[in-house]
């Protein structure tokens, strides 16, 4: 009788594992799909403004307080949209925003002025509000903790693959400029925004909201991953929506993404036009942009396998703030084109990492409800630095004509952010 039962839980453990492997081949290529575009959308109006930005009369302020204002949106709606997701199945409500951010994203295209710019940007931004949490949540409901560091870092490298593609795919749709008698920037954004509809058909055909109704998993694989995650959810506790705002470890996580958020959308908007403002071409533009967010691409991944190993999330969410703030520095003290590009590329390497840190420190506290509405709380209000990031740039852009007082404001941010994950540190016990 000994023997059996010592035999029981290897073979559970295999069967949660074949459970996890198959979720993850059938899940996680569609989400950082849907996520690569996501990405691009945001991002993207970095190249557009290239063009853009003349043909609409934009100053450098406006365009960041166009480019910004997607966050009002976003934020405002966060919350409302997880719990809505929590409550109707995030298969419906993920494919639901898929598509009609994918139609307000296009239809940027059609923008006439700084006024109509900015508000379908604000219009782009409610519709997306809640897919990047509701997506972190839902991979909660799928995989435990053991094996969530290594997919979410799988999810999260479509954001630097969206770069390292988007750029010179930027730069060709802006080639097309005449063509039908669309401006180049218009093709970029229409092509660029569309799919996310067809994606979002997708997920209503292949999503499930959560293993027990995952038909391709076998009736034991089911069981196995279900009862998994259910004795994880159990050990945390049950939580409600309230709690996990009155919770000092999600206002302090709150602070550390908007912190970030500034740095990572800073960059990420205004890089085509630093860039060109060492006299490069559109296309050398495109290609050089992706050359930072390719090496990112391929250190986020190790970091990410490290990390999976030691579990130290919080350790390595400051170490990968502070790289990100000491690359910023370095692009400003040594500005020529090569080492700017360097310290770019070194900044990129921290904040292309810093999410699978991040993301993986919510699920250790918090559960069901809690964790759909205080992820959503969070991202919320982090995300605001969306707003604050790429505006400050250009106001800054605008008052010295250079863009070293943005980055140098960037690095503070960073370094802000390293300050309080080392407070985050002294309340939250790592295991």
């Amino acid at each position: 009788m000994s023997t059996i039962s010592t035999l029981e839980v290897p073979l559970r453990e295999s069967v949660e594992a074949r459970a996890c492997r198959k979720a993850a081949i059938r899940l996680i290529p569609l989400l950082a799909i849907a996520y690569f575009f996501n990405y691009l959308d945001r991002t993207n109006v970095g190249f557009a403004a290239l063009t853009m930005n003349d043909d609409l009369g934009l100053t450098a302020s406006q365009f960041g307080f166009a480019a910004g204002i997607f966050y009002i949106g976003y934020c405002l709606f966060e919350v409302p949209s997880n719990l809505a997701l929590y409550r109707y199945g995030a298969r419906r409500w993920l494919a639901r925003i898929m598509i009609t951010w994918g139609l307000f994203a296009a239809g940027t295209a059609f923008a006439q002025g700084p006024t109509s710019y900015a508000a379908i940007r604000l219009l782009a931004g409610i519709a997306e509000a809640g897919f990047f949490p509701g997506v972190i949540f839902f991979l909660s409901l799928w995989f435990p903790i053991q094996y969530r560091t290594k997919v979410m870092a799988w999810f999260l490298f479509a954001i630097p693959i969206s770069s390292v593609i988007g750029g010179p795919l930027s730069a060709a749709m802006l080639a097309l400029d005449g063509l039908g008698g669309f401006a180049g920037w218009q093709w970029l954004l229409v092509l660029q925004g569309l799919p996310a509809c067809f994606i979002g058909l997708l997920c209503l055909k292949l999503l499930a909201d959560r293993p027990a109704n995952a038909r391709w998993l076998t009736i034991e694989e089911r069981q196995a991953l279900q009862a998994a995650l259910d004795a994880e959810h159990e050990a945390k506790g049950s939580h409600s929506f309230r709690q996990s705002i009155a919770d000092k470890r999600v206002w302090l996580l709150a602070a550390i993404l908007f912190c970030y958020i500034i740095g990572i959308l800073g960059i990420g908007v205004w890089l085509p036009q630093i860039l060109k403002s060492h006299n490069l071409s559109t296309i050398q533009i495109g290609w050089i942009s992706a050359i930072p967010y390719l090496i990112a691409s391929v250190a986020m991944l190790l970091w990410a396998r490290i990390l999976a190993r030691k579990r130290r999330y919080i350790l390595h969410l400051a170490i990968t703030c502070g790289t990100g703030a000491a690359g910023f520095i370095f692009s400003v003290v040594y500005s020529d084109l090569l080492p700017a590009l360097i310290g770019l590329t070194v900044a990129l390497i921290g904040l292309s990492s810093v999410r699978t840190c991040f993301y993986s420190i919510p699920a250790t506290f918090l559960s069901k409800q809690a964790a759909a509405g205080g992820i959503a709380f969070i991202n919320a209000v982090g995300s605001l630095g969306g707003l604050v990031g790429p505006l400050a740039v250009g106001w800054l852009k605008d008052l010295t004509n250079s863009f070293n007082a943005g980055l140098i404001a960037m690095a503070a941010m960073l370094c802000l952010a390293t300050v309080l994950t080392i407070i985050l540190k002294l309340v939250v016990k790592e295991r």
